[in-house]
This record gives structure tokens, sequence and C-alpha cells, in this order.
């Protein structure tokens, strides 16, 4: 079995070495001309379509964005580079939360892979540091729209702190957004399992004991810490702090009922502000979710239920559910290479309750808000980022899915990838361009 698998991670090496000759865009400069984007439906992203939109921007911020009437009061009009998008669409940059990627780049090739840290408790470790911005995934996932990515940590029971990345840059330093977005803690599974397989059911509750002590116990140690001052530092109690100060987030990953409702009662005890990421059964508990102004972050709509006898539409309506509760919606999808499909997650969500700006709100605005940085960033307002795209259909449906131009903070991006440059390849090999 070991030979196979030796082979097999062989093969993949061989195939990545193969590939490695097609070669990522290079990063884009900093703007220098003014833009001015006119003719198109402009979608700002809280909720808000205007047909006849305008955007303009210079040094990498947006100076108007409204309809093609206010644009007749803007100083310098005639200095501006203009761009007919007539008959396309206008979005705000898609953010990918709760991603690996510029983390891993094969996944089963371990060398590839950099989101995991050794130890069940590391706040203290930062994605940043590890992120990639050679990955050859990256360009792929922003020709869908998506220009800002959440790298996070995966593994153990607080797998360490996440970090906003722009999908753009020569290396990670210029790539960052935001260094700290959140602490993400995957809580333990509370359900009994009574499979044929399955340990003692008493064994079973004495895990689950077990580590909810674990983690009551490091939490309570680190807030005592937060209290003193030490002459010694212990890093991993030194990153808890600004969670208990309120000004950085927990980020809880879990799927169903009990676990929610624990993971819930726990912030509030410890008095730390709660993302849910996953939350499969949040629809059960929308009262508490909402009493408690926690946002859910959806990791996938393109799923079956959790449960056989739950309605099969049940992951595609889950956003609507949340959001007609009054709960705050993001939808993302997992790990690196499937973050490209965030739009489509989004255009299902549409599909099953949503309109397409609320919908389109789930991608930009509301991951934004989530992060923190929806001071500058999720919608396409004046004084924002410009970090925008153009889509010559409907970007959230994936049989119109077109982006023709991209920027982040108003620098163009190539949206040139590995695939498209295979699929010129071929097509030229065999007569067919």
């Amino acid at each position: 079995m070991r030979i196979v698998k030796l082979l097999f991670c062989c093969i993949v090496l061989l195939f990545a070495g193969r590939i490695s000759s097609a070669q990522n865009p290079a990063p884009a400069p900093e703007q220098t001309e003014m833009i001015l984007i006119e003719g198109g439906t402009l979608h700002t992203g809280n909720g808000t379509v205007i047909e006849n939109g305008v955007v303009a921007f210079a040094s990498g911020k947006i100076t108007y964005a409204g309809d093609a009437k206010g644009k007749g009061g803007m100083k310098d009009l005639n200095s501006y580079k203009v761009i007919d998008v007539n008959g396309k669409h206008i979005y705000p940059g898609i953010i990918a939360l709760n991603s690996t990627l510029g983390l891993t780049e094969i996944d089963l090739v371990r060398s590839t892979r950099d989101y995991y840290e050794v130890g069940e408790m590391n706040p203290n470790v930062r994605a940043a540091i590890s992120y990639n911005t050679d990955s050859k995934i990256i360009p792929t996932v922003r020709s869908n729209g998506v220009l800002l990515a959440e790298a996070t940590p995966q593994g153990g029971t607080i797998s360490g702190t996440s970090s906003v990345m722009m999908l753009d840059g020569w290396n990670w330093e210029d790539a960052l957004y935001k260094e700290e977005a959140g602490i993400h803690m995957n809580w333990p599974r509370m359900t009994i399992s009574k499979g044929q397989n399955a340990e003692q059911e008493e064994k079973q509750r004495e895990n689950i004991s077990k580590s909810l002590e674990n983690i009551r116990s490091f939490f309570s140690e680190a807030k005592t810490y937060t209290k003193q001052n030490p002459d010694e530092k212990n890093l991993r109690f030194e990153a808890m702090k600004e969670l208990f100060s309120g000004n950085k987030k927990l980020f809880v990953h879990c799927n169903f009922i009990r676990e929610i409702i624990a993971a819930v009662n726990f912030c509030k005890e410890f008095g730390v502000k709660m993302v849910l990421v996953g939350g499969m059964d949040s629809w059960r508990v929308t009262d508490l979710l909402k009493e408690n102004n926690i946002p859910v972050v959806i990791a996938r709509t393109h799923l079956l239920p959790p449960r056989e006898d739950e309605d099969v539409d049940l992951p595609y309506k889950l956003p609507f559910l949340l959001t007609k509760a009054g709960i705050s919606v993001s939808i993302t999808d997992d790990n690196s290479w499937p973050q490209r499909n965030i739009p489509f997650q989004a255009g299902t969500a549409a599909a099953h309750g949503l309109t397409k700006e609320e919908a389109l709100t789930c991608i930009t605005l509301n991951p934004a808000k989530v992060l923190g940085i929806d001071s500058t960033t999720g919608t396409v307002e004046t004084g924002k980022d410009a970090t925008l795209f153009i889509s010559s259909g409907d970007a959230l449906d994936m049989r119109t899915n077109n982006v023709e131009l991209a920027f982040i903070r108003g620098k163009e991006i190539v949206l040139d990838d590995v695939q498209k440059q295979l699929y010129r390849k071929y097509m030229k090999k065999y007569g067919l361009n």
C-alpha cells in the first residue's frame, strides 16, 4: 500500500512539473492614470442597482460611483481615461471567506500544504506569513471575480489567526490587506455515534467532556493572563488579548444544533464576539443567533442536506431562511480552488429565495463586515477602494459569467491563468483556434 501511495505522489509531482512551465502573470503596477468606467449596470453590493452606472477612481480610491447624470459635477472630468462598458455589469470584488488560497497548492502533496500547525491551541499562528503569491490557483480564482480572500489556518482546536489577502502581489507583504482578521476555533462534535464501529457511548461522552474542558481551561487561563502584565510573554495568550477586548472575533466552526447552542453560550460566558462558520443547523436556532447578533458564514450551498429526512433543497435555501430571520449571511466555498465557484454558490441561493442583489451582498458586503473591512471595501461607493470587476454577463450565473476587467485598489489585474494558457496551447495544437 505504501508503494502505491509513493507512486501516486510521484505521478502528481510529475504532473505538477509539466504544468510549471505555465506562468502566472506579473502583479499589476500601482494605478497612475485616472479611470472612468461608464455605461454598464452598476451593482453596488448594498442592494442598489444603477442601470446607467459610472465609476471613477484615482490612486486606488473611488472618486465617484453613481448614475451618468451625476458625473457632470466631477472635477477634471477630461483627465480620466474612459472605459465604455455599455451592456455589461460592474460588481464589487468578491471576498472569499474561510479559504486556504495561497496556503496550499496540491492537496495530495504534503509539502505544498502550509495551513496546519502542530498542536491543539495555536491562536498565535498567523496565516499571512505562509501566503504564497506565486500559487497557480490564485489567478484561476480571480478570473471569476474573487479579488480578496481570508487566508485561514486549519486543524487542531484553535487553528490560528486568519488574514485578509489581496489576490495580487509580489509577496505576502504586498498582498496583505488586514493581518489579523479573527481567531478560528473548531468546536468539538457533541453527537454520540451509534454506528457499528463506534466507540462505546460512555467513552464518547468522556472524550467530548474532556475536549470541552480543555477549551474552557485554555480560555480561562488566557482571560486571566490579559488582566496581568507578566515579564515573560506567552505568545498564545498574547494573541487572545484582542479577543477579550472585543477588537477581534472568534470564528467558531460547527454545524449541528447542539454544538451551535453550546458555542453561543460559551462565547457569551467569556464575552467574545462570535462568527458561526458552517452552520448547517443554523436555521433551527435563528432566534438565538439573532438575539446574540451572530453572523453566519455558510461554507457551501452546493451540498446535500445533513439528514436523510430533510428537504433535499435545504442547503440551497439556507441563505434565504437566515436572511428572512434577520441574520447576516455570507456564502463561501471550501479550501482553495473551489473558491472560484463562490459566485455560483450565491447564484444558487438566488434561485431559492434570495434576490440577485441579496445574494451578491452575501459574497461582498456581508463578508467585508465579518472581517471588519467594510469601511474600505465590499461595495462600489465613493471613498472606498477601487476593488471591482466588469463582467459581460450575470456574474452569479455560470452560463453568462465572463469577467473581462478587474481592479484591486485601482490596479488593473491581468486575467490570464494556467488553465487559459493550456486551453490556448491545445486549441492551437489541434488547429481549433
